[in-house]
C-alpha cells in the first residue's frame, strides 16, 4: 500500500511541476541557508584553532607588561632558569628576543626579523624543520653566526629548488651561515607573517642586534596531564616573588596560556554558528507554511477524488497517508536540493574568504531528518482534513 501511495503522491507532484517547486522553495533556502552557515562557522573554528596550534600546543607565554608606576622590567635569562627549575610540569621553557633586520643575499635585500632562541624554544613552540639543523650546544653558548630561515625569506632570497644549507647571508651588518629551514608556521593575530623569521643563537642576538641581556617573552611548554589553573597559578607566585611585587600590586607582567585561547575561541565562534544557524532556520518554518498551504489547496482541488476514493471503499487512514506522503515527499525533494545549494555555497564562500572547508555529514543528515519531519508536522493537518470529507458532500462538490 504504502507503495501505490507513493507513485499516486510522485504523479501529484509531476502534474503541478512549478508549484510543487515554488512550494518547496522555502525548504530549500532553509535548509541551505542552514548548511552553509554551519560549514562556515566550522571553517572559520578550523582555521583559528590552527593558527592557535602554531604558537604550540600546552604552552604558556609570559610578556612583562608595565607596572602601576609605568615601569617596564623586562626578564632576563635568570628568570627562565627559575621557571624550568621551581615549576612541576614544565616540559621546556626558552627566552626569546626579536628585532627587525633587513636580511641580504645575493645582491638581493629583504625586511625580515631575526629572533634569539635556543633550542627550547623549538620545543616550546612545536616548530620543525623542513631541511638541516639546529644549533648545537657550543654554538648557543658561543652565540656563533649560524641561522634557521623561515620558508619567506627562502622564497624572497633564494632560487626556488637551491638549498640554503651552508649559504652565507647578512643582516643588517651581521654576516651569518644558514644551517636549516623551517617548516611553515603561518600567522597568528597581530604577529605578522610567522614564517618571515630568522633564528639565531639567543646570545648572538642579544651581543650582536639589542646590546643588552633582556628577554622578551618567555614561551612555556607544559605536560597536559597538568592543570593549566594551577600552573598558572604557580607562574604568577614565582614572577610576582622574583619581581618584588608586594601583596596588592598588580602584576607587571602578563600569562597567556594558548589552551584556554583555543577552548574560549572553539566556544565562541560555536556559539555564534548556532545563533546564526537558529536564525536561518526560521526559514524552514515558512516552508513548513508554504507546504500547508499548498496542500490544503490541494485538498479542496481534488475534493471530489477523495469522495469517489471513499465512496468504493478506501480508508480514511487511507486517504491520510496518500496527503502525508505527497507532503513528506515535496519537502524531502526539498531536503535534498537544499543539501546540494548550501554545498555548492558553503564551498564558494569558503574559497572566496580563504576559510578552510569542512564538510560535515552530520549536519546534512540532519538537515535532511528535518525536512522530511516538516513535512509530516505541516502536512499532518490538510491530510487529516482530507480523510474526514464526508463521501456525500465529497461527490457533490464542484
Amino acid at each position: 500500500m504504502f507503495g501505490t501511495t507513493l507513485l499516486l503522491a510522485f504523479r501529484e507532484i509531476r502534474r503541478h511541476i512549478m508549484r510543487s517547486f515554488l512550494t518547496t522553495l522555502g525548504i530549500i533556502i532553509g535548509v541551505a541557508a542552514v548548511i552553509t552557515m554551519v560549514t562556515l562557522g566550522r571553517g572559520v573554528t578550523a582555521d583559528i584553532e590552527e593558527q592557535i596550534s602554531s604558537l604550540g600546543s600546552n604552552v604558556f607565554f609570559v610578556f612583562p607588561i608595565q607596572g602601576e608606576r609605568g615601569q617596564f622590567r623586562p626578564f632576563d635569562e635568570r628568570d627562565v632558569e627559575a621557571v624550568r627549575e621551581q615549576i612541576a610540569g614544565v616540559r621546556s621553557v626558552a627566552g626569546q628576543v626579536e628585532t627587525n633586520v633587513v636580511a641580504i643575499y645575493n645582491g638581493q635585500d629583504w625586511e625580515s626579523k631575526v629572533e634569539g632562541v635556543n633550542n627550547d624554544f623549538f620545543d616550546a613552540r612545536g616548530i620543525d624543520l623542513e631541511e638541516g639543523r639546529r644549533f648545537t650546544d657550543a654554538e648557543m653558548a658561543a652565540g656563533s653566526n649560524v641561522c634557521i630561515i623561515g620558508p619567506t625569506v627562502y622564497k624572497e632570497l633564494f632560487l626556488p629548488g637551491e638549498s640554503p644549507l651552508g649559504e652565507r647571508m647578512r643582516l643588517n651588518n651581521v654576516s651569518c651561515q644558514v644551517i636549516g629551514l623551517f617548516a611553515s608556521r603561518g600567522s597568528v593575530g597581530g604577529n605578522g607573517n610567522d614564517d618571515n623569521s630568522i633564528f639565531m643563537p639567543l646570545t648572538n642576538v642579544q651581543r650582536r642586534f639589542t646590546g643588552n641581556d633582556n628577554i622578551g617573552y618567555m614561551a612555556v611548554s607544559y605536560d597536559s596531564v597538568y592543570d593549566s589553573g594551577t600552573m598558572t597559578r604557580a607562574l604568577v607566585d614565582l614572577m610576582r616573588e622574583r619581581r618584588v611585587l608586594l601583596e596588592g600590586q598588580a602584576n607587571d607582567f602578563d600569562i597567556v596560556d594558548t589552551a584556554q585561547i583555543n577552548e574560549t575561541v572553539s566556544s565562541t565562534v560555536g556559539t555564534l554558528t548556532i545563533m546564526v544557524a537558529a536564525i536561518a532556520a526560521i526559514s524552514l518554518v515558512v516552508g513548513g507554511v508554504g507546504i500547508m498551504n499548498i496542500m490544503l489547496v490541494s485538498v479542496t482541488e481534488r475534493t471530489r477524488e477523495i469522495g469517489i476514493r471513499l465512496a468504493i471503499g478506501a480508508l480514511a487512514r487511507e486517504v491520510r497517508l496518500q496527503f502525508l506522503t505527497e507532503a513528506v515527499v515535496l519537502c524531502c525533494f526539498g531536503g535534498l536540493v537544499g543539501i546540494a545549494l548550501g554545498f555548492v555555497l558553503s564551498y564558494s564562500l569558503s574559497s572566496v574568504f580563504g576559510f578552510t572547508f569542512v564538510f560535515d555529514p552530520a549536519i546534512n543528515i540532519i538537515s535532511f531528518v528535518i525536512s522530511a519531519l516538516i513535512g509530516i508536522v505541516f502536512g499532518y493537518f490538510p491530510a487529516r482534513r482530507a480523510s474526514q470529507l464526508d463521501p456525500i458532500e465529497a461527490l457533490r462538490h464542484e
